[in-house]
This record gives structure tokens, sequence and C-alpha cells, in this order.
């Protein structure tokens, strides 16, 4: 019979154990969103603010990551920047520039898929791109600027929109940002 209650209690405390294991796991979560966007496509950027603008709706708190292509939906329409090298300026000027600009992932067919998309969305109510990140910035949305992509593509920091929740990080921070959030995605 001790033999059985010792094991009992080896049991319990084990038990105990593993339950404040779980509590601690649990309680490290923060009630937050994180997103990397690499994706330069419209239907991929449109698809993370929806998510977004969804989750900080619901109070949660929300930080986008954006890099490589996804930089392109950054870049503001009417801003140059001085000083560039020849490699810089021939990505700024392949790549698109801004997000009214950006091409979908299917079914582009020369320019008219973003066309057609953009008047299914006015003609059905769905917010554009650019209200959308109106919205983001009002829910204090937080985008983070990946500063070695950046530097990659040769763009610099006066050629980005006017956000007012924009910084610039490595992926160190977005990693740790992450690390700490309760949901984490990667588009």
């Amino acid at each position: 019979m001790q033999e059985t209650e010792l094991d009992v209690r080896q049991l319990q405390e084990q038990v105990a154990t593993l339950t404040a294991k779980v509590a601690a796991l649990e309680n490290s979560r923060k009630d937050q969103l994180s997103i990397a966007i690499v994706s330069g496509d419209m239907d991929k950027i449109l698809a993370a603010m929806v998510i977004s603008l969804a989750a900080a709706a619901m109070d949660t708190k929300v930080k986008l990551f954006f890099s490589f292509w996804a930089l392109s939906a950054l870049r503001a329409k009417n801003k140059k920047a001085e000083g560039k090298d020849f490699i810089s300026k021939m990505f700024g000027m392949m790549l698109p520039k801004s997000k009214d600009n950006l091409k979908l992932s299917k079914m582009n067919m020369a320019g008219m898929g973003p066309v057609m998309i953009k008047y299914l969305m006015k003609s059905q109510g769905v917010l554009s791109l650019e209200q959308m990140f109106q919205q983001a910035a009002e829910l204090e949305i937080d985008i983070i600027v990946c500063e070695m992509s950046m530097n990659l593509m040769g763009f610099k920091k006066e050629e980005m929109i006017d956000y007012p929740h924009l910084s610039y990080a490595g992926a160190t921070t977005f990693v740790a940002d992450a690390g700490e959030s309760a949901i984490q995605l990667f588009i």
C-alpha cells in the first residue's frame, strides 16, 4: 500500500510540474499577431492587410514585417532619393513603385488583373489598399521595414510612405516579436 501511495504522490507532483510549465508557456505569449510579408503581389498584400485589420479590430496588437519584394508596396509614388548607385537605380525602375502599381500573383493579364480586382473591390464596398493602410494607421498597426532588404535593393528611407507607425529593423526584431506573439504568419 505504501508503494501505491508513493506512486500516486509522484504522479501528482509530475502533473503539478507539467501544469505549471504549460501555464508558463501559455502566459509567455502576447495577444499579438506578427506577419512576415515578403511577397510584392497585390493579392498577397491585400490578404495580409485584411487579416491585420481584422485582428486589430479585435484589439490584437499587430506587427507587419515587410521584406524583399513586399517593400514595393511601401514605396511612395512621388518620392525620390538621391545618391543611388547604378544597381539601386535599376531595382527602383524595375520594381513597382507604390501599392497602386502592384501586380497580381495569378491572372495579372498584362496589368488588367489588378484593374479588374480594384473595380470588383470598389463595386462591392471593399476598402482599397490605400484605405486599408489608412485604417491600419488608425488602428495603430506597426509596420517594420527590413533594413537589410531595403539596403540590398537600394531603397532609402526617404522613398518610403508616410505612415505614423513605420520603423526600420532587422530580422532579429521580427523573430523576437514573433516569438512572443500568439499568432505568426508568413506571406
